[in-house]
């Protein structure tokens, strides 16, 4: 997935952000909570793994 379709996916459930704003959070690693359950839902996760137990 590239950082365009997660720009549309994003727009598709009312999350407004650029593509080079998006780039930068991602490459960073700096981003809130927010964002990440945003970003799963954009893409439609439905579940997350945290460990292997």
């Amino acid at each position: 997935m590239s950082y365009a379709d997660l720009v549309g996916k994003l727009a598709d459930i009312g999350v407004m952000d650029s593509e080079p704003n998006i780039r930068n959070k991602l490459s960073r690693g700096k981003f809130t909570a927010v964002f990440l359950i945003q970003c799963l839902e954009a893409i439609g996760a439905s579940s997350l793994r945290l460990s292997d137990c």
